[in-house]
C-alpha cells in the first residue's frame, strides 16, 4: 500500500496509470475509519481497478473549533485497517498546507437552496467547507467514480450538485447506511460516546423505523409531533431536529404526495456528541 502526503506525487502516479486505461474509485474520509468506511472501499474496489482513500480532517467544514480539536486523528491505525481489505489501495493523507497552500478558507457555493435545509440551518458555512474540500480532492484525484454513505444524505445531494454545476467528470454514488448490530449508524463519533450514551444511541434508529411505519397512515406533522414527544422522554438524547423532507428539494413536507419520495432526517445530541441519521420512508 502506498501512502501519499503530497498532491503532486499522487497526481503523477494516477496520471501514469490512467494513460494505461486504469479506472479509479475514490472514497474521501476524515479518518478514524470504521466498518462503514470499509463498505465504501469494498464497493469502490468492486467497480474500479484502483481505490484511492483520502484521509484529511478538513478545517473549513467545522463550525465548532472544539469539535475540530477533538476529532480523532488515527492515520497509522487507519492505514492498517485499509490493509485488511486490500494492499493495493492508494492513500492520500495530505497536510492542511498541501491542500490549502496557506489560504485555509472555504469557497462560497450555491447548491440551489438545499444547503440551507436541515444541517445548513444548524451548522453555518458547513456546506461551503464540504464543497471546497471535495472539489479540491476531485481535482487532485480525478476519479472515475466517488463513493459516499447515505448517512450524510444531504451531503451526498450537495456533492452530486457540485459535480453537476461545476461539470466535474465524476460519477457520484450513494451507498447504503452501514449499521452496527443494534441499528446505530456507524460514525467516527461513536467512539467518543460514554458507555451510557452508547447504550442509549440506538434509540435514534428505533424511532426512525417506527416513524416510517407511522408515515404510511399518519401525516408528516403527526409523525413529527410523535417523534418529538418520544425524544422528550429520553434523558440521554436531546433532539436537535426531526424533518420529513422530499429527497429532491430536502424541504420540510407539508402535504404528502404519492408521486414523491420522502426521507426522515434526525440530528440529536448524546451528551456533547452530535449524531445524525435518516431513513427512506417510501
Amino acid at each position: 500500500m502506498i501512502v501519499f502526503n503530497n498532491k503532486t506525487e499522487i497526481q503523477d502516479h494516477i496520471s501514469k496509470k490512467k494513460a494505461k486505461g486504469t479506472t479509479f474509485g475514490f472514497v474521501p474520509t476524515m479518518g478514524a475509519l470504521h466498518n462503514g468506511h470499509l463498505s465504501l472501499v469494498k464497493r469502490a474496489l468492486e467497480e474500479n481497478d484502483v481505490c484511492v482513500v483520502s484521509i484529511f480532517v478538513n478545517p473549513t467544514q467545522f463550525d465548532n473549533v472544539e469539535d475540530l480539536k477533538k476529532y480523532p486523528r488515527t492515520l497509522e491505525r487507519d492505514v492498517s485497517l485499509l490493509g485488511t481489505v486490500s494492499k493495493t489501495i492508494l492513500v492520500y493523507a495530505p497536510s492542511v498546507q498541501d491542500i490549502y497552500e496557506g489560504n485555509t478558507k472555504a469557497e462560497h457555493f450555491s447548491f440551489d437552496g438545499i444547503e440551507f435545509e436541515m444541517e445548513g440551518k444548524f451548522r453555518q458555512g458547513h456546506f461551503d467547507g464540504v464543497g471546497t474540500i471535495v472539489k479540491r480532492l476531485f481535482e487532485i484525484i480525478t476519479p472515475n467514480n466517488a463513493y459516499f454513505g447515505e448517512k450524510d444524505f444531504q451531503q451526498l445531494a450537495i456533492i452530486k450538485k457540485l459535480a453537476q454545476k461545476y461539470k466535474i467528470p465524476v460519477t457520484v454514488k450513494g451507498c447504503e447506511i452501514y449499521r452496527e448490530v443494534n441499528g446505530l449508524a456507524y460514525s467516527s463519533r461513536n467512539e467518543r460516546l460514554k458507555p451510557e450514551y452508547k447504550k442509549a444511541a440506538p434509540f435514534i434508529f428505533k424511532i426512525l423505523t417506527e416513524s416510517k411505519e407511522r408515515f404510511g397512515t399518519k401525516s408528516a406533522k403527526q409523525v413529527t409531533e410523535w417523534v418529538e414527544k418520544q425524544f422528550a422522554k429520553n434523558k440521554f438524547l436531546e433532539l436537535e431536529y426531526f424533518v420529513i423532507a422530499g429527497i429532491t428539494t430536502l424541504k420540510n413536507v407539508k402535504r404528502k404526495s404519492k408521486s414523491k419520495q420522502y426521507r426522515a432526517f434526525v440530528a440529536a445530541y448524546a451528551d456533547d456528541i452530535r449524531l445524525i441519521d435518516n431513513i427512506a420512508l417510501n
